[in-house]
């Protein structure tokens, strides 16, 4: 990447102070043991839809337009106050603007995530926070020679999970791009947006214990983008299907259990100590189910251990249907509502604090951000040409996202470089999936 220049760097604040019975916002008790890393996402627009004269005037938008949202997620403009909740103190969120001698399309012609990092607020990509006064919001917008623009957002992650961090761009595009429309008063326009709600409000602490937070371990990883098309997932499906024991896999499903089994085999490890490990999503597997714009870390762990000495596809798959199926039955019930269970949530959050690895075993780790509306995030010059996040400096962990056109899969596979030079040769897997092929910003 060529040279970058640091333009600006400003505090950006709520448009409207914070109200005194709002000032503590607690968290829940999933967020209270989540550790102090930023979550990074990276939006690209080409500059088909803004000219670089036009950069200025839009970066002055997008501050305005934060400011308004902020007053919406205030939590975000405040501060951790302790392992427990944040003070909203409206200190506001870091706002960064670079410019970048080169074009876009260099970039996204064949992207390397490795040489992302200066695209990042100061570098915060998985790391942890520094001080409890460090800013819980990053943003960093990036302008390059043609026109095109990257926003880049870390989140810290203790306060939110990527669905949150989804809704809050989604919620500041729908307000910027909206908002340059006169007709609409941006009072109006803000209150016509629905009200984040917190996860405390589903979830509370109460008087459950506090355990500590749970470690996060950074290993020296190399990052590798392997695409999966629509074509080649509905051929895993179909697979998978054809055992007469799977009924209706989902992308998500063949994708993970293709990687976890490709991995168990390139890496020469056995599935009786390689367990995996998926994050679930429980807004929409609570009874009743939580409002999609519910904020904070609303996921938990569902683990696929020992499926078999010689375990396939379809049997992963299978493994994974039954895992969730017990998985809303207990998680999904027992968390909260009427069949709320405070010592079955006082064990899940035990066991979440301490390794569920067993000596000398592995673990591989997938995040699904697949159906996010990453790519509906339109401030106002189209919709993103290429949505991704930062390598992450965890051995045999995964992040799956939507392609452009929400029917293929982008799996952002982080090991050990020793590892990743045979998993990214695996003959198996390259049947199904590209590595990292040249971004179709076009369609």
């Amino acid at each position: 990447m060529e040279k970058m220049e640091l333009i600006s760097r400003e505090t950006i604040k709520p448009s409207t102070p914070t109200p005194p019975h709002l000032k503590i916002y607690p968290l829940c008790f999933i967020d209270h043991i989540v550790f102090r890393n930023y979550i990074p996402i990276l939006l690209f627009y080409s500059a088909n839809h803004h000219s670089k004269n036009h950069q200025a005037s839009k970066i002055s938008t997008l501050k305005k337009s934060l400011s308004h949202v902020l007053s919406r997620y205030y939590p975000f403009a405040g501060n951790l106050r302790d392992q427990l909740s944040i003070e909203c103190n409206d200190q506001g969120v870091s706002f960064l603007v670079t410019t970048f001698t080169c074009n876009l399309s260099s970039i996204l012609h064949k992207p390397n995530h490795q040489t992302f990092h200066p695209l990042f607020p100061d570098q915060l990509q998985w790391n942890p926070m520094e001080t409890p006064s460090s800013p819980i919001l990053a943003i960093q917008i990036n302008c390059f020679a043609c026109g095109g623009i990257a926003i880049s957002v870390c989140m810290c992650h203790k306060v939110a999970d990527a669905a949150t961090l989804c809704n809050f761009i989604n919620d500041w595009a729908t307000f910027t791009r909206h908002s340059q429309n006169q007709e609409q008063e941006q009072p109006e326009l803000l209150s016509s947006l629905p009200f984040p709600v917190p996860g405390a409000s589903f979830f509370p602490q109460e008087n459950l214990p506090v355990f500590p937070e749970a470690a996060f371990v950074k290993n020296d990883t190399v990052c590798r983008r392997f695409v999966f098309e629509a074509a080649k997932i509905e051929s895993l499906k179909a697979m998978v299907s054809s055992s007469g024991n799977v009924q209706n896999p989902t992308r998500v499903e063949v994708v993970s259990a293709l990687i976890y089994k490709r991995a168990v085999s390139s890496l020469g490890l056995t599935f009786e100590t390689t367990a995996f490990r998926t994050a679930v999503n429980l807004r929409n597997r609570t009874v009743p189910p939580l409002p999609g714009k519910s904020l904070g870390n609303l996921v938990w762990f569902l683990f696929v251990t020992n499926p078999g000495e010689e375990a396939e596809l379809q049997e992963l798959v299978a493994k994974m249907k039954d895992g969730l199926s017990e998985f809303c039955e207990t998680c999904g019930k027992k968390f909260g509502g009427k069949k709320k269970d405070l010592r079955f949530i006082t064990e899940c959050l035990k066991q979440a604090t301490s390794t569920r690895v067993p000596e000398g075993g592995s673990l591989v780790c997938c995040a699904s951000w697949c159906r996010f509306p990453m790519y509906e995030a339109d401030f106002g010059w189209g919709k993103p040409s290429w949505v991704t996040t930062s390598e992450c400096p965890v051995k045999n962990s995964v992040v799956l996202m939507d392609t452009r056109d929400g029917e293929g899969i982008e799996a952002l596979v982080n090991m050990e470089e020793h590892d990743m030079a045979k998993f990214e040769r695996d003959i198996h897997l390259l049947q199904y999936a590209s590595l990292n092929p040249l971004v179709q910003h076009g369609s």
